[in-house]
């Protein structure tokens, strides 16, 4: 029997609507689409709450010690940021110690949206919903604190908040995601953070997942059920696993990877995050398989997450359209039809941006200014970001005739919802 893994998008609901009209694209809660990939999904209370975690990652100013030791750092120019790695190669087992030094850098994420539901009775209804989870402080610009977690914690987001460990709670905005690998970071205006809290809070250390052993020490930190940090342990169980549904290679661990821990830090026995949490076996008959992005594999990712100009929703009625009708290509169906792993066009609207820009029904769409989407859920995400009359470059998958596919960049002037 294959086995079993669920994706879950944070607060939705069954829905019977066809969501493949980007003519108007409107927020949708469905059912989760059940594919053989990761979940961490946690309903409670009134509203579908999931509580979700995430990673530690360090940018170009650290914001604060937290009482750690910083002698043993070294960093590392990259680009216009910095990510900070450990040279010390002293091994700590002091599990307390470990979560004393690391609790300052992990933040709670609240993320907030008000959904469109089906009710029983066939009509459609507008549902708040909040989902929880956690983020790691990576390090900072001129005038934004950056936290690192994952896509699915802040997907279909209206408000995010985060709190820090004094439990101070400041307003938050996307930086950059990336659906495919399940990662995202997030802002926080300075000015917007108390003295007291910089204070207090801290940047994490970055391990080299590349060095990590099969039976080594692994903790995990998170958010667990919504509840707080809390602290799990347990051993690196393997290395280099796949799972449907992220495009990484994934560490396996026993540490208990609970709802809430999603996108959470997964550290090495010197308090080095080695690994983001962001998957595990739901299935009744199996316990003990979390999986956590490598670290030194994200890197790269999240370095340009980092680099990318903070997004601010505009009004729903000012929002740009590209003018098409789309079909989500899931991994599965890549594999199956051959074709890129994206958004299949099935229609092009008439006068639509698309149209006037050449592109054409058949085409695939992976990303749009450079952030990937797998799905038209998550190409309508992104638009929630530019106006009408603003220009978008979209990556486009043109088929060709020898039945592969030329990718292809195209500028395309968004229109509005009535044309």
């Amino acid at each position: 029997m294959d086995h079993q893994y669920t994706y879950y998008t944070p607060g939705q609901e069954p829905n019977t609507q066809d969501d493949r009209n980007q003519g108007r694209p409107h927020k949708r809660a469905g059912v989760p689409k059940w594919m053989k990939t990761v979940c961490f999904g946690l309903i409670f209370g009134v509203t579908a709450s999931a509580a979700f975690q995430t990673s530690n990652l360090v940018a170009e100013k650290a914001f604060g010690t937290g009482g750690r030791e910083q002698d043993a750092k070294k960093t590392e120019a990259v680009g216009n940021t910095k990510l900070t790695t450990s040279s010390d190669s002293a091994v700590e087992s002091n599990v307390a110690d470990i979560t004393k030094n690391t609790m300052p850098s992990v933040v709670s994420i609240t993320n907030m949206s008000v959904q469109q539901v089906q009710s029983f009775f066939g009509g459609i209804q507008e549902r708040e919903s909040e989902s929880a989870g956690s983020g790691i402080i990576i390090g900072q610009n001129d005038t934004e604190l950056l936290i690192v977690t994952n896509n699915h914690v802040v997907e279909g987001c209206d408000t995010l908040t985060v709190s820090f460990i004094d439990k101070e709670s400041v307003e938050a905005n996307v930086k950059g995601t990336d659906a495919n690998r399940d990662l995202a970071v997030v802002a926080v205006e300075l000015e917007k953070i108390k003295d007291s809290t910089r204070d207090e809070i801290a940047v994490a250390t970055l391990g080299d997942s590349e060095q990590i052993q099969v039976g080594e020490e692994a903790i995990a930190i998170g958010n667990a059920l919504g509840y707080g940090q809390s602290v799990t342990r347990g051993i690196i169980s393997a290395t280099d696993r796949t799972i449907d549904g992220i495009d990484s290679s994934l560490i396996q661990t026993d540490a208990a990877i609970n709802p809430g821990n999603s996108g959470g830090a997964l550290l090495n026995a010197k308090g080095e995050v080695i690994g983001i949490n962001t998957a595990k076996a739901a299935m009744d008959a199996v316990e003990g398989m979390g999986y956590a992005i490598p670290i030194t594999e994200a890197r790269e990712t999240i370095e340009g997450l980092m680099n990318q100009e903070t997004k601010t929703k505009v009004a729903e009625d000012e929002r740009g359209y590209i003018g098409i009708e789309g079909v989500d290509v899931s991994q599965d169906t890549s594999k199956m039809y051959n074709m890129p792993i994206g958004v299949y066009i099935s229609n092009v609207t008439r006068g639509g941006g698309a149209a006037r820009a050449g592109i054409t029904k058949g085409s695939v769409i992976t990303a749009l200014n450079g952030t990937a989407v797998n799905s038209m859920a998550a190409l309508q995400e992104q638009l929630q970001y530019y106006r009408a009359g603003e220009t978008v470059t979209l990556t486009v998958e043109m088929p060709a005739n020898n039945g592969e596919y030329k990718s292809q960049d195209v500028e395309v002037t968004l229109g509005s919802a009535s044309k």
